[in-house]
């Protein structure tokens, strides 16, 4: 007896992908996501730079997002079509000459524009975490993901302190350029690394797209889950869009660097992903999605107090992007159990639509501070969790209870 449980465990170990794979998926989710975020930080730089207004540098995180979700819409459900590792290098190629455009911009419509361009190819980060989830077993698949997304939820927290490091020290230039030079290193080292992964559909493209709005009329779930995300994604961005203007005007006048710092405050939220994994797979997902939900609003709640108190600001850092990475990580298993051979899609579906929530969340926080300050962004961005709870309520713990 005792045998056949080790022989089970050791072919249950087999089966897991090896930890070095886990970790180069996470680094690569990491540094891919984080050209969204490296400017949400230098937005006051930026502002001065090309002489715009507060709205029109916010329109920068706003067009990255925006493209973020055009390409999960159009080019993560290709992760279904094509092999992983020539799609992920292709895509990295052009993100890098992108980018390298934003580092030389010298307008500011070239900067919005190679935002969009850096945001859609971005989305490598979501073809390598469908792909994560399929090298692994079901009894592992909440945590292998939830460490994938460690990476990527670690990548976008850190992008806006280094983006602050080196904007201080070598100009906000540079920060475009030095990304560009790491997906260069990436593609390299993901074609090489990475397992071959043979597609599981040779649907034409047009089919292809079609199928994953299918998806979404097909199962309820992943409805409900997209949209209440796309809600909690909102908030995130509206926080972290315009806290960059508060922190450095009265009474702070902190810094580019400055203002780096205190987002490297936010980046222990990232140690949620892991937990939020383990707490899928043993069941846990109904009643810690309530609790991530109200973590959101409480989020806003304590940062509309500590308008002028750096440390209330700073929890309030914390709480929304802990109730913002738990919760997408809840949604996230949840979603991927609807059709296995079409995790990418599934995927594609729900990203767009949570992306397309933070580029409206964006722009309702630039115009929310533009038109009452910080208190309008603390209104605004605690109504979405709050909507997200009450549709939660209204739905998914309505159902749970009636079974």
């Amino acid at each position: 007896m005792a045998v056949d449980a080790q022989s089970e465990t050791t072919t249950e170990a087999r089966q897991a992908p090896p930890g070095r794979i886990v970790l180069l998926l996470a680094v690569a989710c990491g540094l891919t996501v984080a050209n969204l975020y490296y400017a949400q930080p230098l937005l006051a730089a930026l502002r001065d730079a090309f002489h715009v207004g507060d709205v029109a540098a916010g329109s920068l995180v706003t067009a990255t997002q925006i493209g973020y979700a055009a390409g999960m819409v159009l080019l993560v459900p290709l992760g279904d079509r094509f092999e992983t590792r020539r799609l992920v290098s292709v895509m990295l190629g052009v993100v890098t000459a992108a980018l390298v455009v934003a580092g030389t911009a010298a307008y500011f419509w070239v900067l919005l524009a190679a935002a969009l361009v850096i945001g859609a190819m971005s989305v490598v980060a979501q073809i390598l975490v469908p792909f994560a989830a399929n090298l692994a077993p079901d009894h592992r698949r909440g945590r292998v993901v939830g460490q994938v997304m460690s990476g990527l939820l670690a990548g976008i927290l850190l992008s806006r302190t280094v983006g602050s490091l080196i904007a201080e020290v070598a100009g906000w230039r540079v920060v475009y350029l030095a990304s560009a030079v790491f997906m260069a290193v990436l593609a390299v080292t993901l074609r090489s690394a990475l397992p071959s992964r043979a597609p599981t559909t040779n649907e034409p493209y047009g089919r292809l797209l079609r199928s994953t709005g299918r998806l979404l009329r097909v199962h309820a779930p992943l409805r409900r889950r997209a949209l209440f995300q796309a809600a909690m994604f909102g908030a995130f961005s509206a926080y972290w869009t315009t806290v960059s203007y508060v922190l450095t005007g009265t009474p702070f006048h902190y810094s580019e660097l400055g203002v780096g710092v205190f987002a490297l405050v936010g980046a222990g939220g990232a140690a949620i992903a892991p937990a939020a994994g383990r707490w899928a797979d043993r069941g846990l997902t109904l009643p810690m999605t309530a609790v991530a939900y109200g973590a959101g609003v409480l989020a806003f709640v304590v940062g509309g107090l500590g308008r002028d108190h750096v440390l209330l600001l700073a929890v309030a850092a914390v709480l929304v992007d802990m109730a913002v990475q738990g919760s997408f990580i809840l949604g996230q298993h949840t979603v991927y159990a609807l059709d296995p051979e079409a995790r990418a899609r599934i995927n594609s579906a729900y990203l767009a639509t949570i992306f397309l929530g933070g580029a409206i969340g964006s722009q309702l926080g630039a115009f929310a501070y533009h038109s009452g300050g910080w208190g309008a962004v603390s209104v605004v961005g605690g109504a979405l969790p709050l909507l997200a709870l009450l549709g939660w309520s209204a739905t998914d713990l309505r159902r749970s209870r009636a079974r």
